[in-house]
């Protein structure tokens, strides 16, 4: 099951499917009194296609079946393999039987059974079947040449077989002597069809086969089982080479025909009973029948006498040219050659259902289509049999017939010229890459493996392994039905899991491989849980018999690895209720159960389960759901758990409790009343499960929390919050994570060491209902019964966001194809338009009464259509916002149209409409644009199986053109119509068993995709003979959805869960007509030359200008636009230097005239030794350049525009950089301060940017030591931690390089609202000056890097940019470029030789400068990736002793390169993940991975290794140190002596690691997520953050030093306050904290813990504030609700409902002036109100004092309304001072006393964060605009500030005023303010508004 594996078919000739488990050692074996009931049980899905009898059996061990006699293993001439000859004189006495007893039960389901034997010359031979009805009866049908006639009974039926002489000699077609073969009989094909055999001659009902045994005098060579109906002399090959709609014989059933020669001239095929006794579908005899009995066919047949053999006239019709004797009561073998066979008449072809029989297989070629020829007349065939004699197999007839597609076999079989029908290629087409879901039966079931690296868990019927560092999924297929219970081993090796449906069934699992070890039925109705031994040798279930009875089973399972043979060991039913049952650790015959009311101990012993119950004393009438052992050898405890919060340690010695607990709400130590709420009521938390590991117990809980405990339950250890109740933990076994689930389909863990959670998947709780895709985002969208609507990311499979409607269901999503915007229909008939850059709902349309069932957009965005269940048509016009109905159409659409993704459809050119409608039976096709009817088309036909009309069910467009319209019916039918004229082009029968409810053709129209029920199928669109199928299972409930993803390279299915497949097409299989580009057509740097995007031609990149540009592009060849054809792989090359001239000076003349004269393409030119590829460009354009090839096939390099045409996709490699997305403009007006009178100056910056790649530069000598924060460059001294702030960048910074010397900083910030291209600069390290470079690059740059003399910088482009330039850091000038094909992913200067460079990503690329008078040349030469790389890519490098270069790679490797020979000598596996930070100096090399590993190897012996080439081992290289760190490795610098050095992490950390100590120590740390808040102290000894990352982090104002994190799982931290002064001693400072989930935390800071937690909020609390006593804390929420709590008693008092609907921004508080005790208080709200209130707290008194509302301000489309600010004017609180309230954006003052705004300042934008200083009187201001304003409102001054490089959401002085903090995203800047006017304000108004002093405070009247 490794990654990208092809499921195809195995050696042992079955072919595997998803959902197909792996079966040849899957064995079934049951008892005797079980086997004649193993048919309506045995799953016929591992059977599928066929069974290989002998291999699935292991004859050549004769373990599983046994030999008696003369039984020998012989090399057989004609075949050239070994067969088995059974020989003797007495058949019973020599012979083979499968299974080895009779009590034993083969369990073979096939209908047909294949024997390959020979008889041996003038002997007998006897072959006996036992064969089980379905009712349990059990017949023995035999063969024998030694029979006279044909004989029955109830329980036997005897047949004879009679070998017969051919009619080219040795006799006249008579018998030879008694029967016996004659002297040189052939090898035969016995084809058996044992359903029929046992309808047509005993009136029963086939089952199962149950044994075989073969007796002498024959040789065998294999047996088979199949429902497929093979035909033995046509292969695989020759049926797809000649398009024949049969089902070719597998290649191992296959008997070798030597080349000129015919099958039927070597071999025999025996088909019985024939097609003349072929039993129609539906007859069911009353009594049984004579071999004489005439049974309605579908022709008239005639029957051979009782006792006679077949011959060729009195036998069935024969297929010209294939030897088949049917016979009713004797099988002839005979030797006739085919000029005997000739003159027969052909035979009929089957029909579809007989070609396609039921089940499920992965493919199947046999169906006919509705191209195949009907057959003529009895006399036509006749007549033309002789024609049709050459004819190799049976064409098969579709059941429905378009007109005009009758023809004759003469016309079928002359017919050469025919197009080649284009097979499927590769088989299987599609291969299961992901599923999204968890659960499905339960969401209990999670388990580890591999010491906590992995994780099993059950999606439906599919079992998913998924590794957590890469996230990668591995399945475990064959289950038909959910999985219902998992259980492990103690290695981890080996998984035992059981399925729901009734009867269960188990299988066996090897974990490493993927294979099911077996496969067996459990003598229980139903299973609840399994448990397996340590060592794996014992198994144990529990489950439910038919009669409701509890039943314990255990099974052997010792021998299943050698045998695949489990034993069944004992059975015991119990009247106890068992929930609950695990082996102990260190007893395999010991066992525990828990259930309602008992807890019992088992133990196996002798062969039965014995058990004895525990005294529970007064806990006898509690429940128990879930028990664990001690893990310790010494420990004698069992710990139990129920829902009643209990959890009992149970003495197992004793038999009794020897420890109860209980777990309650109240968790505070001296809290006097609960402040946990739990999801129901009850006076303790419901405990669902526990998990014991070392020294830890986990427990989960319905209140939805996961604690961790030390065994003696003295303190929770750790403690992490889920959003539904906890249904299953589990410890890992390093004890390092715990793994935990919920009941609302979350699968995560917990790491116990960073104490972080990780959420692993998250899976709808009921079917999704539909699907759709954004191509641009690459993001799905998913609709589902459990009213939620959830958005994805394709690529990573993980859930972004959800939208939840559990009122109203939604039932049809569909993307906006151009805004970030989808649809969504609903139950109650609302269609509602939801954003995706803010997950809110932006409108909402109700014209529809009924259920939405259809939903679809336009391609070109402009329009949206829904129709509903009432029969209503809605048009919207939606390509601007909002979107409005056009029109509203009743009864247009087929009212009981069911709920499906193609009720409606949309033509790629969005022109047409098509739906059902308005009767079930007709297609409507309308104008999009106007709903115009166009045309109408009448789809029913009478189905002949139901006797009703057809109706259509669904509806769908084919590519355009031809724009086709697909209509599948009722019936297994689908229409392929005309869209222009309706006329029906193609009908496509016998498809699916029922009607299909989703469609979709491929944007090739190659591939039809269908849902089929619980499978999806696959048909070959494009072939214009009988379509070919796959069929692809693994869901376990009706798929509701198909389609193609928009890139055409996946398949997306949906029902239970949702399944994405790849498609499998290499680019030799592309369709007909399209051409592959020839494989001379190579790329320069890398091979990927050919634009990939859908739909557009591929057309090879040609030069951008030169005189034969024109014509380059005519001289390719023409390419197809198929989305599914792979590039093809190019040229060898040979290992000479390629250059990459430019010149300064333009283009010479020299080489105009070498292009002029190349011979070869035009445009190109060859240049001496070295070949050169020479780029002409000057100053002003040096992107482009036109190359030369060399002898071997180099093309051309690609001009700019050329270069930018190219799709993008990003590397599979975390070290490119990508700036964090915004959607902030940059200010268009700055009033900058003059210099010398800035009140603000940038101090200290808190953060790093650990967005960035290699922003970290350190020089040891000097200590020069720099960073990059925003658009920040900060210059730190390590000893004292001052800072420098270089300001220049008008967006993020990506990456810094310093030079060798340590003077020059080379730093780079990408593109964004504020530049469209990047910025380049170069600091002058001493004066913090800096000149900028010509901006070149225009996405982002990804690597910097300055040569050894420093004389030169390279810089090198991200994967969209992927430009190389060359520049001159002494005149900043632009000395060489070029565009790279492929992405690379890092470049660095030889330290050698400063005229040669490398780079790394899909390859390995040198680079050598050169000097060619005032041009510099590039010279490149390509290097391939190792092969122990495999399909990775290099992503560092970093130079070692001369000459070597390490790489290491994105699938964890390190790569030594021999510099000088440009070879790789030597690998290793340095890591899990990618490595993306290599540093090496001497003989230490350190590398940095995502795996947040940082480890440090000694390579000195490597050097020595690098003379040794292909010997060379990596025992050489050891590990010395390994650290762990909070995030991927993204910078690291080292000293010289590589013992010390600083390292960046993607956290937002920079750690200082000391190898000597083995430490590593914070240096920087910043949020890496939003901030939220900032609070301070009253003393402003500190300060306190929250951000979105959950986090609330106190830092020492003073030096900014982080000191206590507190982490909140999961959540989100939105606002954050400090307690006031009043509150007590400044040790008793408290910190309150909002979060997303509606809670209140009050952490305290000296006891550093969380003191209380409640949650007044059902939602998002979104600001908070204290009183000024600090006994009450107001909360508000984003529905507009104002809660007042009390903190110290943990209740909540009041709750004011004032504002609701909105949210609230701002909630202050500050003291009345005159009155103690009383507060003044605000609240102010999204829809422009603000509040003033008036609270006693103490009495108990809360009255509004003031209400202030505004008009909404007028916002440009789709963007966000500013947030309501509002605060009291700190030397003034009569006076409120607003922000984003009324139409305009500008600062309001309102007085409290007047009631009215006083006066207004106009702002230039709307502000979103606001802060008043009470000394001097200003006001800070932050904007969406990156800006930050200072107001002096005493002399009404601005100053604005830039520093920030997104909109300052934060701005907060601090209670001195001496310190102002702003925040923009994650980075927070410390400004110091300066007194730029007096300390005091002067009255600036006549009535006292702006006074001085607190005295003369106006009072204000309540």
């Amino acid at each position: 099951m490794s990654r990208g594996s092809r499921r195809g078919r195995r050696p042992g000739g079955s072919v595997r499917s998803p959902g197909v488990g792996g079966f040849e050692d899957a064995g079934i074996m049951q008892s005797g009194g079980q086997a004649s009931r193993a048919a309506p049980w045995v799953s016929p899905a591992w059977q599928h296609p066929f069974v290989n009898v002998f291999r699935h059996f292991k004859v050549d061990e004769w373990k599983r079946s046994a030999k008696e006699g003369d039984v020998a293993a012989v090399m057989d001439g004609t075949l050239k393999r070994s067969v088995y000859r059974v020989r003797g004189a007495v058949s019973a006495s020599n012979y083979v039987q499968l299974p080895q007893t009779s009590s034993q039960s083969l369990g073979l389901t096939g209908r047909y059974l294949y024997v390959l034997f020979r008889p041996l010359p003038a002997k007998h031979f006897l072959i006996h079947l036992d064969v089980a009805a379905e009712d349990g009866q059990v017949v023995r049908v035999s063969f024998s040449n030694l029979f006279k006639e044909f004989k029955s009974t109830a329980t036997w039926l005897q047949f004879p077989f009679v070998c017969e002489v051919g009619a080219s000699g040795r006799g006249n077609g008579r018998v030879a002597r008694e029967g016996l073969p004659p002297l040189a009989p052939r090898w035969t094909c016995l084809q058996l069809d044992l359903r029929d055999t046992l309808l047509l001659y005993l009136n029963r009902r086939y089952g199962h086969l149950k044994s075989v045994r073969l007796c002498a005098s024959l040789l065998v060579r294999n047996l088979y089982t199949s429902d497929l109906s093979f035909d033995p002399a046509v292969t695989v090959v020759e049926a797809r080479r000649a398009k024949l709609a049969v089902t070719p014989v597998p290649r191992e059933m296959a008997f070798p025909v030597p080349s000129g020669e015919s099958w039927h001239d070597r071999y025999v095929h025996v088909r019985f009973p024939g097609d003349g006794l072929k039993v129609p579908s539906g007859v069911n005899q009353k009594s049984p029948a004579s071999p004489e009995a005439v049974f309605p066919g579908r022709r008239p047949q005639l029957l051979p006498r009782r006792g006679a053999s077949s011959t060729p006239q009195d036998s069935e019709a024969q297929r010209p040219g294939h030897t088949v004797v049917s016979a009713a009561v004797s099988l002839g073998c005979g030797e006739g050659g085919p000029s005997a066979l000739r003159a027969q008449a052909p035979l009929a072809p089957r029909s579809l259902a007989e070609g396609n029989p039921a089940g499920v297989h992965l493919c199947d070629f046999s169906v006919g289509g509705p191209h195949c020829p009907k057959r003529s007349s009895s006399s036509s065939a006749g007549s033309n049999s002789r024609k049709l004699a050459h004819l190799p197999t049976v064409m098969s007839l579709s059941a429905h017939q378009p007109s005009g597609s009758e023809q004759s076999w003469q016309e079928v079989a002359g017919d050469r010229t025919s197009p080649k029908q284009t097979s499927f290629l590769p088989d299987p087409l599609l291969r299961l890459k992901g599923v999204i879901g968890f659960g499905g039966h339960s969401t209990r079931w999670a388990l580890w493996i591999e010491s906590g690296t992995s994780v099993l868990y059950p999606c439906h019927a599919v079992i998913v392994l998924l590794q957590l560092d890469s996230r990668e999924q591995r399945f475990l297929l064959g289950h038909t039905d959910k999985v219902c219970a998992m259980a492990l081993d103690g290695s981890g090796s080996m998984l035992a899991s059981a399925q729901a449906r009734a009867p269960s069934m188990v299988r066996l699992w090897d974990v490493c491989s993927g294979d099911c070890l077996s496969l067996f039925r459990t003598p229980t109705h139903t299973i609840s849980a399994l448990s397996l031994s340590h060592s794996g040798a014992l198994l144990c279930g529990v489950g439910k018999d038919r009669h409701g009875r509890t039943v314990v089973v255990a099974w052997g399972t010792e021998q299943v690895r050698r045998s695949g043979e489990v034993v069944l060991l004992a059975k015991v039913h119990t009247d106890v209720d068992i929930q609950a049952f695990e082996f102990s650790c260190f007893d395999e015959t010991r066992m525990a159960s828990c259930g309602r009311g008992s807890v019992r101990l088992w133990r196996l012993r002798g062969g039965e389960l014995r058990s004895c119950s525990v005294d529970l004393g007064e806990h006898h009438a509690l429940d128990f759901t879930d028990l664990a052992f001690g893990q310790t050898p010494d420990s004698h405890a069992l710990y139990v758990s129920g829902p009643s919060g209990h959890i009992l340690e149970v003495d197992v010695q004793r038999l009794a409790v020897q420890h109860a607990r209980r777990l309650l709400p109240n968790l505070t130590p001296g809290s006097p009343t609960p402040h946990r709420q739990t999801f129901s009521s009850g006076s303790a938390v419901a405990i669902y499960s526990l998990s014991i590991q070392g020294a830890l117990c986990a427990v989960g809980s319905e209140d939805g929390l996961l604690r961790l405990w030390p065994l003696d339950f003295s303190s929770v250890l750790l403690e992490a919050e889920h959003e539904g109740p906890v249904c299953t933990v589990s410890i890992s076994p390093d004890g390092q994570r715990v793994l935990s689930t919920t009941s609302l389909g979350q699968l995560g863990f917990l790491d116990v060491l960073s104490r972080e959670y990780h959420v692993l998947v998250r899976s709808h709780t009921a079917p999704v209902l539909g699907f759709a895709m954004d191509g641009s985002q690459g993001q799905l969208a998913t609709v589902s019964q459990d009213g939620t609507v959830r958005i994805w990311d394709l690529q990573t499979q993980q859930q972004l966001y959800d939208f939840v409607s559990p009122a109203d269901v939604p039932c049809a999503v569909a993307f906006h194809p151009k805004r970030s915007a989808f649809f969504c229909g609903f139950t109650s008939g609302a269609v509602r338009v939801c954003s995706l850059k803010v997950p809110e709902v932006l409108e909402e349309h109700r014209c529809h009464q009924g259920t939405i069932t259809g939903l679809v957009a336009s391609p070109d965005g402009s329009y949206l259509f829904s129709s509903c269940s009432q029969g209503t048509l809605a048009q919207y016009h939606c390509a601007d916002h909002p979107s409005r109905v056009l029109r509203r159409a009743a009864d247009m659409v087929w009212r009981a149209t069911p709920l499906s993704p193609n009720a409606l459809a949309v033509s790629g050119d969005s022109r047409l409409l098509a739906f059902v409608g308005p009767s079930p039976h007709t297609v409507t096709v309308a104008k999009a644009a106007s709903l115009d009817e166009l045309l109408r088309v009448d789809v029913s036909a009478l189905d002949l199986t139901s006797g009703r009309l057809d109706f259509a069910v669904a509806v769908s467009f084919g590519p355009v053109p031809p724009g086709h319209l697909l209509v599948s019916t009722s019936s297994p039918t689908v229409l392929v119509l005309d869209s222009v004229t309706g006329r029906v082009l193609r009908e496509l029968s016998g498809l699916y068993p029922a009607g299909c409810p989703s469609l979709a053709l491929s944007g090739d129209a190659r591939f039809l995709l269908m849902a089929a029920d619980q499978a999806v199928k696959v048909w070959e669109h494009s072939t214009q003979a009988g379509p070919s199928c796959q069929v692809y299972i693994g869901h376990s409930e009706p798929v509701r959805a198909v389609s193609f993803t928009p890139d055409q390279r996946q398949v997306l299915s949906a029902g239970d869960a949702v399944f994405l497949w790849d498609i499998l097409v290499p680019a030799e299989c592309s369709p007909p007509g399209r051409q592959v580009p020839p494989p001379h057509v190579t790329d320069l740097l890398w091979p990927s030359l050919f634009s990939s995007i859908p739909g557009s031609p591929r057309v090879p990149l040609a030069p951008e200008t030169g005189p034969g540009a024109a014509q380059l592009e005519s001289a390719m060849p023409e390419v197809g636009g198929d989305p599914l054809q792979q590039v093809p792989t190019p040229a060898q090359v040979s290992q000479s230097w390629l250059g990459l001239l430019t010149s300064s000076e333009g283009t010479s003349s020299d080489s105009r005239e070498a292009v002029q004269q190349s011979p070869g393409l035009p445009g190109l030119h060859q240049v001496p030794d070295p070949p050169a590829l020479v780029q002409q460009a000057d100053r002003t354009a040096t992107r482009g350049c036109n190359c030369a090839p060399c002898p071997h096939s180099w093309l051309t390099a690609r001009s700019p525009r050329k270069a930018e045409a190219l799709p993008v996709t990003r590397p599979d490699c975390y070290k490119h950089f990508t700036a964090r997305y915004k959607v902030s403009q940059p200010a268009k007006s700055v009033s900058r301060p003059p210099a010398g009178s800035e009140q603000l100056l940038l101090k200290a910056v808190v953060g790093y940017n650990g967005n960035g790649r290699a922003n970290l530069v350190w020089s040891p000598d000097t200590g020069f030591f720099a960073y990059t924060c925003g658009c920040l460059v900060v210059v730190e001294d390590l000893h004292s931690g001052a800072q420098r702030h270089w300001v220049g960048h008008p967006e993020e910074v990506s990456t810094l390089a310093l030079s060798h010397n340590a003077q020059i900083l080379a730093s780079a910030s990408g593109h964004g609202p504020a530049a469209p291209q990047c910025h380049l600069y170069l600091w002058d390290v001493p004066s913090g000056s800096f000149q900028q470079l010509r901006k070149h690059h225009h996405s982002a740059v990804q690597a910097l890097a300055f040569s050894p003399d420093d004389r030169f910088l390279i810089t090198l482009g991200d994967y969209c940019d992927r430009a190389l330039a060359l520049w001159s850091t002494a005149t900043c000038e632009l000395l060489a470029s070029t565009v790279l094909l492929e992405p690379a992913h890092s470049v660095a200067f030889s330290p050698w030789d400063a005229g040669r460079l490398a780079c790394v990503g899909p390859a390995l690329t040198f680079w050598r400068l050169q000097q060619h008078g005032a041009s510099t040349g590039l010279q490149v030469h390509q290097a391939p990736v190792p092969k122990a790389v495999g399909v990775g890519e290099l992503t560092s490098m970093c130079f070692g002793a001369e000459p070597l270069l390490y790489c290491g790679s994105n699938c964890g490797q390190v790569c030594v390169w021999d510099m000088l020979a440009q070879r790789c000598f030597l690998t290793w596996e340095a890591d899990d993940g990618e490595i993306g930070v290599l540093q090496c100096s001497g003989t230490r090399l350190v590398s940095g991975s995502n795996t947040r590993r940082l480890r440090l190897w000694a390579v000195g012996a490597v050097q020595e290794l690098c003379c040794r080439g292909s010997s060379a081992r990596s025992s050489s290289v050891s590990m010395e140190r390994e650290l762990s760190l909070d995030g991927a490795v993204v910078s690291a610098v080292f000293h010289g002596s590589m013992d010390m050095g600083v390292v960046g992490t993607t956290a937002g950390t920079l750690w200082y690691v000391s190898w000597a100590e083995g430490t590593s120590t914070r240096l920087v740390s910043g949020h890496r997520s939003k901030v939220n808040e900032v609070a301070f102290s009253p003393d402003e000894s500190h300060c306190a953050t929250c951000g979105e990352d959950g986090s609330v982090r106190v830092w020492a104002l003073g030096s900014m030093e982080l000191l206590i994190q507190f982490q909140v799982l999961n959540q989100s931290c939105l606002c954050l306050v400090w307690s006031p002064p009043s509150c007590g001693r400044p040790e008793q400072q408290q910190v309150a904290a909002g979060y997303s989930d509606g809670t209140l935390r009050v952490f305290s800071i000296s006891r550093t813990a969380m003191e209380l937690k409640m949650r007044p909020h059902a939602v998002a609390l979104t600001a908070i504030a204290f009183s000024t006593d600090g006994q009450t804390l107001l909360s508000g929420d984003k529905d507009g609700l104002v809660a007042v709590n009390r903190p110290r008693t943990g209740m909540t008092l009041r709750v004011l409902r004032d504002h609701q609907s909105a949210p609230i921004s701002t909630l202050q508080s500050t003291g009345k002036p005159g009155e103690v005790g009383v507060d003044l208080w605000l609240a102010a709200s999204g829809d422009q109100r603000v509040s003033v209130w008036v609270s006693d707290w103490l009495r108990d008194r809360c009255e509004l004092h003031d209400w202030l509302s505004f008009p909404a301000p007028v916002i440009p489309e789709a963007a966000h309304p500013p947030p309501s600010l509002a605060a009291f004017c700190p030397w003034n609180p009569a006076l409120l001072v607003c922000a984003g309230l009324g139409s305009d954006p500008q600062l309001l003052f309102y007085s409290l006393r007047r009631k009215q705004v006083v006066r207004t300042v106009p702002l230039p934008c709307f502000a979103i964060s606001l802060s008043l200083s009470p000394s001097p009187c200003v006001l800070a201001i932050g904007f969406a605009e990156r800006l930050l304003s200072l107001l002096d409102c005493a002399s009404g001054a601005w100053q604005d500030f830039l520093a920030h490089e997104d909109g300052v959401q934060l701005c907060r002085f601090t209670p001195s005023s001496q310190l102002l903090f702003t925040a923009a995203h994650s980075e927070i800047l410390v400004w110091e303010v300066f007194a730029g006017v007096s300390a005091t304000c002067v009255c600036q108004d006549p009535d006292g508004l702006w006074l001085e002093g607190s005295s003369r405070v106006a009072s204000l009247s309540t």
